[in-house]
């Protein structure tokens, strides 16, 4: 057995560098915002509200985008509908350099939402079509370390150009990586089953798991089935927490423990690196579990319950009086949150049909992104009204828990959604 293993090829983990690649550009793109909040907040005279009001206006594009973004993504397939993304998504981080007022942040978030929807669906489409079942939450945790790795290099980079330049030079040179990205793209990719580089072992590797169905899925067939809002309701409930870490803890840092635009980078970086481990850890995690002969159902439910626990700790965040007893509590949750993550991102794969799973990918996005514009709103009145991150904290615990039961009643057994039937 282990030399049938040594003669399967490799080049599908090529491909996972290359969506954790693109992903690390995704959220240095992103994040550049929550860095200068503090700066561009006091140069610029933002309220709460008015921060809240960006970041809203962000999300609110990636719910739209997602909307139709995974469908766009089976219908084009992932080597041109990923390219199309990142060309306006690259375009859209530039265009913040132009941007002199609320509405004017406002309009370039909004563009910047639209074009990095398609980077989740594109990722996980790609994973379903390189790996079989048992590899994919661990492929998966490595491409979607890519957003810690991001979120490692934005605080390291953006003040030391914004310092050097200003910060109109910030949007744009970061803005500008994604075309680099692009470049590879184009010449490393392709369908496994045209790839030159895949070899025949590797493809039957791949294709190891039982054949889709070949007819179409609908979009609005996917809606009635208690797999979809299973996922889409545990995206709603827990991606809105990971926005307040991008968007929120930097000021969290500043407001509580005086942490400025000149010394957040290593706090930031210890948070995300430990959030690295998270993501890896999480998807080897089940993916250990299910190789060692557990159901996928219990394998992801288990792991997907560890980081729910592990989460809890963050709402004793604010009243910790060390910057860096404070900053231990955010990593652990950050972690925690990307082993969840690459599991609930695993789920689409695991219930759905490879051609549909693009789809599916969108229409959890979207939830979860619908659940950012809420969560943006609620952070942005609490802060204004109270000064104070413990209830954004106690809120951030406790979502975790929930989704994880109202996931597990809807989808007591994670069984194959089958089309068969509805399709014939």
């Amino acid at each position: 057995m282990e030399q049938g293993k040594l003669k399967i090829g490799k080049y599908r983990w090529a491909i996972v560098a290359l969506l954790f690649f693109a992903t690390t550009i995704n959220y240095i793109d992103r994040q550049i915002i929550g860095i200068l909040k503090p700066t561009l907040a006091h140069d610029m005279n933002w309220s709460e509200i008015d921060y809240s009001n960006i970041v809203l206006s962000f999300q609110f594009a990636y719910a739209i985008g997602l909307l139709f973004i995974g469908r766009v993504m089976d219908w084009l397939g992932t080597k041109k509908g990923f390219s199309l993304a990142i060309i306006f998504w690259s375009f859209a981080a530039m265009a913040h350099a132009l941007a002199r007022s609320v509405t004017g942040f406002a309009a370039a978030r909004f563009a910047l939402g639209l074009g990095e929807a398609g980077n989740f669906p594109a990722a996980i489409k790609t994973i379903a079509e390189w790996f079989p079942k048992k590899e994919r939450a661990f492929a998966t945790g490595i491409f979607n370390a890519g957003s810690n790795v991001g979120a490692v290099v934005a605080p390291i980079v953006v003040p030391w150009i914004t310092i050097m330049y200003g910060w109109q030079e910030a949007f744009i040179i970061t803005g500008l990586i994604g075309f680099i990205w692009l470049g590879f793209w184009w010449l490393l990719y392709d369908h496994p089953n045209e790839h030159p580089k895949v070899t025949k072992e590797e493809l039957a590797y791949i294709q190891s798991d039982p054949p889709d169905a070949a007819a179409k899925i609908k979009w609005r067939k996917l809606f009635p089935h208690r797999q979809t809002w299973a996922f889409a309701i545990g995206k709603f409930m827990t991606d809105p927490i990971w926005w307040v870490y991008l968007f929120w803890v930097p000021d969290f840092l500043n407001k509580s423990h005086g942490i400025t635009l000149l010394t957040v980078g290593l706090p930031l970086v210890v948070i995300y690196l430990v959030a690295d481990i998270g993501s890896i850890g999480g998807g080897w995690l089940s993916s250990h579990f299910i190789k060692k002969g557990w159901t996928i159902n219990k394998a992801r439910k288990i792991t997907m319950l560890i980081c729910a626990i592990s989460v809890v700790p963050i709402m004793f965040a604010s009243v910790v009086s060390n910057v860096w007893a404070a900053v231990a509590l955010v990593s652990l949750a950050a972690a925690a949150h990307q082993g969840w993550s690459a599991n609930i991102f695993t789920l689409a794969s695991d219930m759905f049909p490879r051609r549909a799973v693009g789809s599916v990918v969108g229409i959890g996005g979207m939830a979860g992104a619908v659940g950012g514009m809420v969560i943006a709103k609620v952070v942005g009145y609490v802060l204004e009204w109270t000064g104070s991150y413990l209830i954004v904290f106690i809120i951030a615990g406790s979502m975790y828990l929930i989704a994880l039961l109202i996931i597990h009643l809807l989808v007591p057994k994670m069984e194959p959604v089958n089309f068969e039937e509805k399709l014939a």
